[in-house]
């Protein structure tokens, strides 16, 4: 990822007084290296912290603490490469809508080959917080993986630490941006490509990750909002999705040996991501960032 900022290209928008700064949540310190060795012939200022408290809202608090009076602040993950035009299409459409807040789409690129039941099953495309829009299109929600974020905002507003073991604490900070006020649009050009190894592609990963997002999303959910009514709310779209996945399972399994193994997963995907939304609700936390 680092290395791929090296080429990034301003044609809309003006050239940026930018700097990186990379946060380790690693006590050890295990990038250090890298990004000193990068660092040195960088074309852009780029700054290393250790954040040693575990967890993804201290490391992205600590990523805005360190950040040096910026107007604003863009996020990406580490297992992403952004195309070369990212960063000037965020700044373009941020000017040309006056936008808080301006987000693009996460695409997958897959790092080996993979089995084609994953390409056809489309298990790696977009998550529920991050779907394909034209450019201006206003959003209410979004992540973390390529977004464009004023930096007033996070002197209203910060990454709920109570979630930095679960995930879901960008959910639920835009989700509190928008209830604020601030304007939050799409930008469709802004491309980012998250690199998906293959040892992921399998079906115990991919149910696990369903399982995973649905009970970051309720947890999120009840920091958010804690009233009944948004509860009651999450346990009929979990429980539904739970149904849906138990009515069709008997039939797509049988489907699946002539049309594509794909078919057999989806099912199960839905059952996952239910039951995590109502284990989330039970108060039962899955914490993959410990």
């Amino acid at each position: 990822m680092l290395e791929s900022l090296e080429g990034l290209i301003f044609n809309k928008a003006e050239l940026p007084e930018m700097e990186i700064v990379v946060v380790d949540n690693d006590p050890a310190g295990s990038a250090r290296a890298v990004c000193e060795e990068l660092g040195s012939d960088s074309r852009w200022l780029l700054r290393y912290h250790i954040e040693p408290r575990r967890g993804i809202s201290h490391a992205r608090n600590a990523a805005v603490a360190f950040a040096e009076a910026p107007d604003f602040i863009a996020f990406i993950d580490d297992d992403e490469v952004p195309k070369p035009y990212w960063l000037d299409e965020l700044l373009d459409v941020q000017k040309a809508y006056a936008a808080d807040v301006v987000s693009g789409p996460v695409l997958t690129y897959f790092c080996d080959p993979v089995p084609n039941w994953v390409v056809r099953g489309r298990f790696f495309e977009q998550a529920f917080a991050n779907p394909r829009y034209v450019t201006g299109h206003p959003i209410q929600l979004t992540a973390t993986g390529n977004v464009l974020i004023r930096a007033e905002i996070f002197g209203d507003a910060s990454f709920d630490e109570r979630l930095g073991l679960t995930g879901g604490e960008d959910i639920n900070f835009f989700g509190r941006v928008h209830q604020a006020g601030y304007k939050m649009v799409y930008a469709g050009d802004a491309l980012v490509y998250e690199w998906v190894p293959g040892s992921r592609t399998n079906v115990r990963w991919i149910l696990k990750r369903a399982y995973r997002l649905g009970n970051a999303l309720s947890l999120s959910e009840a920091c958010l909002d804690p009233t009944p009514a948004v509860r009651l709310v999450r346990v009929v779209k979990g429980g539904g999705r739970i149904a849906q996945g138990l009515l069709v399972l008997p039939l797509f399994v049988p489907l699946s040996l002539a049309l594509g193994r794909h078919l057999s997963v989806k099912p199960l995907l839905h059952i996952c991501r239910g039951t995590g939304m109502l284990a989330g609700l039970a108060g039962i936390r899955f914490e993959p960032y410990r």
